[in-house]
């Protein structure tokens, strides 16, 4: 460990210096990976875009070793969730007890900075390899889609970047959203009949919704996941303008994480259902539903190359999780993908987030072992 640590602490280092929380541009990240990753003999490209907010955005695709499909390409996102004033070390790597911590040591610079060093080491390769960093994963895949839309970033295996404590993950749930916004009629709250509460007729359709969430989705089921089912979460609520006014209006958002095998478009069509049953029973109920998002999940086989490879190489057996992940997206793009990476995904996403020495380590070491795999490295 004290050959290959000392490097990788240096360029974690520069990466976690960088704040490229998701709204922000992820320009300078870029700049640092496409500078050595040119230097080791790699051609590069950029896919640039502007995210909703007007901020410049830029995907990265670099690749080594020949033309046509790369047979392996390391992935990783380059964007950060943001972190809290109060944590004044945000951006400056800390090490205490074999952990370093920073904003994005885990999720997921610790990654990039040994995909980084396995590309480096990477002299001689007889099969393409690739290097793909995208922008805003952490906001909703949005630099991953850019690539499927584009078709860039082919690869016949993918290694997904995530904190997985070094397991491969071979399948993972998707990810979708939707609004559904429920009228009424304002009035006096002191003569309920001369209007009509939105919020408790939203009460009724959330009633509805809980009943198939725990009774019909519950009996289509994927045992490879904990749990096995598409989950659904109301997690934000809002209607009313006063205590004493009758509520015109009340919008709640509808999140599931679909089990692969298993429709994106399945919630929202029940959510339909839903709402129909309700004008059936009240012909002047009014709701409105408006899909915002549907990510599909992704489950390559237990017994795919990389996936063995990878159990094979960490020691760990290949396993599934319920979030979302960029290896869906490596999946339209021809690959089979696998979510691996240094940390852990339970300290993601805090104040005091880090990753674990040993697992940058043994990280690097596994992603160079891939390299000469995949690509043939001499």
């Amino acid at each position: 460990m004290s050959d290959t640590l000392p490097a990788l602490r240096a360029t974690l280092t520069e990466l976690v210096a960088m704040d490229t929380t998701s709204a922000r541009p992820n320009a300078p990240l870029i700049d640092y990976a496409q500078a050595r990753l040119e230097k080791a003999g790699f051609s590069a490209e950029r896919q640039r875009y502007t995210d909703d907010a007007g901020v410049e955005k830029v995907n990265l695709v670099a690749v080594k070793g020949g033309s046509g499909r790369a047979a392996l390409a390391l992935v990783g996102h380059s964007d950060c969730v943001p972190f809290d004033a109060a944590w004044t070390d945000a951006l400056k790597l800390t090490e205490k007890e074999g952990k370093l911590y920073a904003r994005g040591a885990c999720d997921t610079k610790g990654f990039i900075a040994c995909a980084l060093h396995a590309a480096e080491r990477a002299t001689k390769l007889q099969a393409p390899l690739m290097v793909v960093l995208t922008a805003d994963e952490e906001v909703g895949l949005v630099g991953a889609k850019k690539l499927v839309a584009a078709g860039l970033g082919r690869a016949r295996h993918a290694i997904v970047g995530e904190p997985t404590k070094l397991t491969p993950v071979r399948a993972n749930k998707g990810y979708c959203l939707a609004e559904v916004e429920v009228l009424g009629k304002e009035g006096h709250s002191a003569y309920p009949d001369t209007g009509a509460s939105a919020i408790f007729r939203a009460g009724r359709f959330l009633n509805r919704l809980e009943q198939l969430a725990t009774t019909v989705l519950r009996e289509e089921l994927d045992e490879g996941f904990q749990p096995p089912f598409t989950t659904v979460n109301v997690g934000v609520i809002q209607g009313g303008k006063a205590k004493n006014i009758l509520p015109g209006s009340c919008r709640f958002t509808v999140e599931w994480r679909p089990i692969p095998g298993q429709p994106v478009q399945r919630v929202a069509e029940l959510l339909e259902s839903i709402r129909q049953e309700l004008v059936r029973d009240e012909p002047a109920y009014e709701a409105h539903i408006r899909v915002l998002r549907t990510d599909r999940g992704v489950n390559t086989r237990a017994d795919a190359e990389v996936v063995r490879f990878l159990a094979k190489a960490s020691g760990n057996a290949s396993t599934t999780v319920p979030f979302g992940t960029e290896a869906p997206q490596m999946t339209e793009l021809g690959a089979e993908a696998v979510v691996f990476g240094p940390g852990d995904i339970r300290v993601a996403h805090q104040t005091g987030e880090y990753v674990p020495t040993e697992d940058l380590v043994r990280c690097e070491a596994v992603l160079s072992r891939a390299v000469a795999h995949f690509c043939g490295e001499q």
